[in-house]
């Protein structure tokens, strides 16, 4: 199965709907509870890091009976270090951002932290490519 959803970068009204997505058809797969949220989570942090500092983006959600691979892709900026982007509390969001309550650093990290694997790539002044992977238990 096969989900695929755009993001537009600055609209903060429809961050999430496609970790809501995610869910309603992982909890209809009867996927465990726990293993659902830490998608969500990952899920959620993509979505508000390409909304928060991309022009646009693309999430494809690939479910098969073992695990989910999602791939979050933008266009935007790039991330120039990955190894700092990863450390908890380390962000380039503007102040609009933050006083709207995104962008405290914990985005990477959480995503990290909720996934079985993560692999990031990222070009400057191009865009940045997540591959995150959960397996069912």
């Amino acid at each position: 199965m096969k989900l695929t959803f755009n993001i537009q970068g600055g609209d903060f009204t429809h961050a999430g709907k496609p970790s809501s997505e995610v869910k309603k058809v992982l909890k209809q797969l009867n996927v465990d509870g726990k293993t659902v949220k830490n998608i969500v989570i990952a899920l959620y942090e993509a979505e508000v890091n390409v909304v928060a500092h991309a022009w646009k983006g693309t999430v494809l959600a690939e479910i098969d009976e073992n695990k989910i691979t999602i791939f979050v892709e933008d266009d935007g900026p790039g991330i120039p270090d990955i190894e700092l982007a990863m450390q908890a509390g380390y962000s380039t969001a503007s102040k609009q951002v933050r006083d709207m309550g995104f962008g405290a650093g914990m985005g990477l990290p959480n995503m990290k932290k909720n996934t079985d694997e993560l692999l990031i790539e990222s070009e400057v002044g191009k865009g940045t490519k997540v591959k995150m992977v959960n397996y069912f238990k």
